[in-house]
């Protein structure tokens, strides 16, 4: 694609990164194929290739941004899904993270779009501001066919009435600052990592984590959650707020360079991938900031979703037997965001469970962090379709990697649906989890040798 940035803009790091991926597009139109928007709505402007053109107009031109390019900019999931298919390599997520970045600070929303953006950013990363709005949240679920009237913004705040929980997990004893070494009867240890508590996953899914430390700690490995760690920043990062994620960022990569020059770490574990795929990128995010570009890039090399990490280690032999039929959607960060596919599918396998792969994996089922609430007529549209696919393969159960994606799906059907980590755990020694209890039993212990 050809540009005209003047050398003015170019000397904003910025809008170099931006104008190098704008160059590399070809113009194909591959990224139609598979961007859920265009499927859905049909639009060219909410396909990647339409984006780009508008998010090129916007930067090439030193524009504020309009009502139409907020709007088809909002519309997008940052799914990724244009990415594994463009055959050129256009970095749209650095591209888009961009457009998001100067529309919050060129474009005046109306007052109730800026007032729910507000309490998102002000209440999502804060675990117990969080836990408090969920407790509102119960309160006000009667109510919601009045709220969902409200002019502006009723339909949102239905939304995430409609999210919340029917009932919120007590505090769990992991989920604090701490070192949880393997038992002394294990064989020898075998590595130290860190793991992300993280922020709404902690309230809503605190057993993920655990899990994934009983999993850890059985395979030899120590886990600590340092203290100072709190949300990752990806949250705020995608609704543009680059202020607030960055101090976010911050904050987390200090508590875990802390951890790195003194113990020291194999890895940086985390069992949200929509976080893992923001740590990743933690690199690129800071790498004009002096105080923190060589910081960043350390977390960012050491950061691996828990599959990824356990695939490394090697998986230890199941203590149960199973014929249970397991359908993994594998969340868009995931796939198209980390580039991890086969790793989770594989260790299932070797735990013992028949995996089936979900018709149009590729296409997100609507999460997309915030997605759900900020734009929820596409999400329960995407959602509907993720489900009826995942039902036709009449699976026992569905696993995914990702709390965001466990919320969607597990709203639109009767399905138990886990976390991956769970079930290896389950498999290798720990408790079954709480969401298959009401299966049929269909498993035994292992016949011993």
């Amino acid at each position: 694609m050809q540009t005209n940035f003047s050398l003015a803009q170019l000397a904003d790091p910025a809008m170099a990164a931006s104008e190098k991926i704008l160059r590399t597009c070809v113009h194909c139109g591959f990224c139609t194929a598979t961007c859920p928007t265009y499927l859905l709505l049909g639009d060219e402007l909410d396909s990647p290739r339409g984006r780009i053109y508008l998010i090129k107009d916007m930067l090439e031109g030193g524009k504020p941004a309009t009502a139409e390019v907020v709007k088809h900019v909002d519309r997008c999931l940052s799914c990724l899904s244009c990415m594994t298919t463009c055959p050129s390599g256009v970095h749209y997520m650095h591209l888009v993270d961009h457009a998001r970045a100067h529309i919050e600070t060129t474009y005046a929303r109306p007052a109730e779009d800026r007032w729910l953006r507000a309490l998102l950013a002000a209440v999502l990363p804060y675990p117990n501001r969080f836990r408090l709005a969920l407790l509102g949240a119960k309160i006000g679920q009667p109510f919601r066919s009045v709220v969902a009237r409200l002019p502006g913004i009723g339909n949102r705040l239905a939304a995430m009435l409609d999210l919340a929980p029917g009932a919120l997990p007590g505090r769990n004893p992991t989920d604090r600052p701490g070192v949880f070494p393997p038992p002394a009867n294990t064989n020898a240890p075998r590595g130290r990592v860190a793991l992300l508590r993280g922020c709404a996953q902690s309230v809503l899914r605190p057993d993920f984590n655990e899990a994934a430390i009983r999993l850890l700690n059985r395979h030899g490995v120590e886990v600590v959650q340092p203290k100072g760690e709190g949300c990752c920043g990806a949250l705020t990062h995608h609704m543009g707020r680059e202020d607030s994620s960055h101090a976010f960022a911050k904050r987390t990569i200090d508590a875990w360079i802390a951890e790195i020059d003194g113990p020291g770490l194999d890895a940086i574990v985390v069992t949200a991938s929509g976080c893992g795929t923001t740590i990743k990128d933690y690199g690129f995010m800071f790498r004009n900031d002096p105080a923190y570009a060589d910081k960043a890039a350390r977390v960012s090399g050491l950061a691996k979703d828990v599959t990824e990490y356990v695939a490394s280690l090697g998986l230890m032999e199941p203590v149960i037997e199973t014929d249970l039929v397991v359908a993994y959607h594998s969340a868009c960060s995931m796939q198209h965001g980390q580039g991890i596919r086969t790793e989770p599918k594989n260790l299932l396998k070797r735990a013992g469970f028949t995996v089936k792969d979900v018709p149009e994996g590729h296409i997100c089922c609507g999460s997309a962090g915030t997605y759900n609430i900020l734009q929820p007529e596409i999400a329960e549209r995407l959602r509907a379709r993720k489900v009826a696919n995942i039902e036709r393969m009449q699976p026992d159960l569905v696993a995914t990697g990702n709390i965001g994606c466990v919320t969607q799906i597990g709203k639109g059907t009767a399905l138990p649906i886990v976390h991956t980590v769970e079930l290896l755990d389950w498999a290798t020694g720990g408790p079954k989890p709480e969401a298959l209890s009401n299966l049929p039993e269909r498993v035994a212990p292992m016949a011993a040798e």
